[in-house]
């Protein structure tokens, strides 16, 4: 399979210090990829590499079938970038820096701002100095700016950063969004591992200056989840500490756990509850994003 961006044994260093070794990464065309880790486990550095802004000592890089340390300029143009400074001018409007940043990008659509504007629900604040926004606003026009020439990937760093939950819900939705429209290409850094669940198709853990790990939800916990702990909202209550064979537990009102061997236990251990008890919702506790990526770093 030809993958948009493929990365082959990359290295990077700064004098004495290693940055980032032997990385290996692929991405498919429309994917939105989370590329999570602590802070300064590298994922600035790499992202800074994918661009050709700085280059690697080692390894071999394509993006779309360009190599960013020959054609880095080629790679800036189809690229939208989105850091935790905005890069914005406050003293001028919202829309007075999509039109200036809309003539430096070459943007020949006349109602590409307008668009926008529209879709980071910026319309009634268009004429408000951008110093003036909110955090949450000024991520959003920062977003709309990134995609004003309608880059194929757009490189997200840490986007979610200072926001509210509100904020956060926002942002996050708009890009969903703007991907199934476009099936533009999304790279997030984040150390935020559960604002991502929901929004990447794909997830690669950066540690330590390698991916410890890449793949999809569904893939990582078939790989790293075989016992599974599932919390029951049902009326019975055990008297013992085990229950049809499964270890269980009492975690408040209403609510029971179980260990199973694996997940595809769930389905005797609710026929065998209902017998007697009614079953309002199964939840497993210990398959989401964030305990699969401790997992991942313990065996690594």
């Amino acid at each position: 399979m030809n993958h948009f961006i493929n990365v082959e044994g990359l290295y990077k260093s700064f004098g004495q210090q290693t940055v980032l070794e032997n990385i290996n990464f692929k991405v498919k065309k429309g994917e939105i990829v989370g590329l999570l880790g602590p802070n300064g486990a590298g994922k600035t550095t790499f992202i800074r590499i994918l661009n050709g802004v700085i280059k690697p000592e080692k390894g071999s890089i394509s993006v779309n079938g360009m190599d960013p340390a020959t054609e880095g300029d080629e790679i800036r143009k189809i690229s939208g970038i989105v850091t935790e400074s905005a890069g914005l001018y406050h003293q001028m409007s919202g829309k007075e820096n999509l039109e200036l940043f809309a003539e430096l990008y070459g943007v020949t659509d006349q109602n590409r701002v307008a668009e926008l504007l529209n879709l980071f629900d910026l319309n009634e604040h268009q004429d408000k100095p951008a110093g003036k926004y909110s955090t949450g606003m000024k991520k959003r026009l920062a977003l709309a700016k990134a995609l004003l020439h309608k880059p194929d990937i757009l490189f997200l760093d840490e986007p979610t950063n200072g926001l509210d939950p509100d904020g956060i819900q926002m942002v996050l939705s708009y890009l969903k969004k703007y991907n199934q429209e476009t099936g533009t290409t999304i790279i997030i850094c984040s150390h935020v591992l559960h604002q991502l669940e929901t929004i990447c198709d794909s997830f690669a853990f950066i540690e330590k200056g390698t991916i410890a790990e890449q793949g999809t939800l569904i893939q990582l916990e078939n790989k790293y989840v075989q016992n599974v702990t599932v919390k029951v909202n049902t009326t019975f209550k055990p008297q013992e500490k085990q229950y049809s064979g499964f270890p269980c537990r009492v975690l408040g009102e209403s609510m029971v756990a179980f260990d199973l061997p694996s997940k595809n236990d769930i389905p005797q251990l609710l026929h065998s509850l209902l017998k007697n008890n009614p079953v309002y919702s199964v939840t497993i506790m210990n398959n989401d994003l964030q305990s699969i990526y401790f997992k991942v770093r313990g065996n690594d």
